[in-house]
């Protein structure tokens, strides 16, 4: 936990407010419009002004941090590949933290699903084969997502190709391999694993391929695997612990309206298995033949690709952990040297 700085009264801490117009860079982005808004602030939409590109920007207010947030930005910064939202840069403004990422145009996968009811079998798996190339690509970088659901699954469309492609975003609860074992019930409550409700350490890369079943079974069904029917008096603990016995006996429904390939079925059933020692790891998945079906050649290999390439993030790690601590040490006296420049 950083401590607060102690400037004197009436007088800016000068580091904060050098370090605030040095990362603000005034002018660099113009506002459009709103994407979302949730716990942790906001994301934008912006143009940047030199170049006339789009970017979207999660805002994060200072005096509210969460703390995960030097993770989220530390383990993002790390990744480079097609089907994760590209962050760009950290900078402050007096009362943000600002994350600047590629805008994806497409939505959300939630929004796709939603509009449809559900996908059919080969669309499904189309968006499904890209989401696991992304997440082992993360896991072999070391980095556990812990947060996987339909609404953290981006689309950006690309002219000549007749589906969006997926991109991973949101890495607000992820986890690397470096620090500290998971053991915290993170997450979003419908796509957690039983381990995670539990609330005892686990393998946080595990824990994202039961996610990643989820995701699959709602694309194919329009509905959440394991939903709790107790009523609206009834407590969070109530319904995490039916929950919880709907997943351990893999009680889920799949109608026979669907039509489903048995190996489609099995591949949902390995994925939702409640016994983490027992799901099937991400070599499995690969090497399944419905996840294979129309899959390019070399899709199969693409992640070796992008783990080769080391090109560095724009930002050090050492300059984004000091971007993070200047966030979270600063005062209301160390804002008035930059008033005016809180342009996000």
């Amino acid at each position: 936990m950083y401590r607060r700085s102690r400037a004197k009264s009436g007088q800016p801490n000068q580091a904060a407010a050098k370090l605030t117009a040095k990362m603000d860079e005034q002018g660099k982005f113009e506002f459009i419009k709103e994407l979302g808004r949730g716990s942790f602030g906001s994301v934008v939409l912006a143009r940047n002004t030199k170049t006339g590109e789009q970017v979207a920007i999660k805002k994060m207010e200072r005096a509210h941090l969460q703390r995960y947030v030097e993770s989220e930005i530390l383990n993002h910064s790390q990744l480079r590949h097609p089907h994760v939202v590209q962050f760009r840069e950290v900078f402050l403004s007096p009362h943000h933290i600002n994350i600047v990422m590629d805008y994806a145009s497409g939505g959300s996968l939630f929004g796709y699903v939603q509009s449809r009811n559900r996908l059919r079998e080969p669309l499904a798996r189309w968006f499904f084969q890209q989401l696991i190339l992304a997440v082992d690509y993360c896991h072999r970088k070391g980095v556990a997502n812990r947060d996987i659901k339909l609404e953290n699954t981006l689309l950006q469309v690309i002219p000549g190709l007749p589906r969006p492609l997926v991109k991973i975003c949101d890495f607000g609860y992820s986890k690397h391999d470096n620090r500290s074992v998971a053991r915290s019930k993170v997450g979003t409550l419908t796509y957690m694993a039983p381990e995670v409700l539990q609330s005892r350490v686990y393998d946080g890369k595990t824990a994202d391929i039961w996610s990643c079943g989820v995701v699959l079974y709602t694309m194919l069904v329009g509905r959440y695997p394991f939903q709790s029917n107790a009523g609206e008096g009834a407590g969070l603990g109530q319904e995490v612990m039916e929950m919880l016995k709907k997943m351990k006996a893999q009680e889920y429904h799949l109608p026979d309206s669907l039509n489903l390939t048995p190996e489609c079925k099995a591949l949902l059933k390995a994925l939702l298995h409640p016994e983490s020692e027992k799901r099937v790891k991400m070599a499995g998945i690969m090497a399944d033949a419905w996840f294979r079906t129309d899959l390019p050649p070399d899709a199969l290999n693409m992640n070796d690709k992008y783990l080769a390439n080391t090109r560095p993030c724009p930002q050090s790690e050492a300059e984004i952990k000091n971007i993070v601590a200047m966030a979270t040490n600063y005062n209301t006296n160390d804002m008035y040297a930059a008033q005016g420049m809180d342009q996000f």
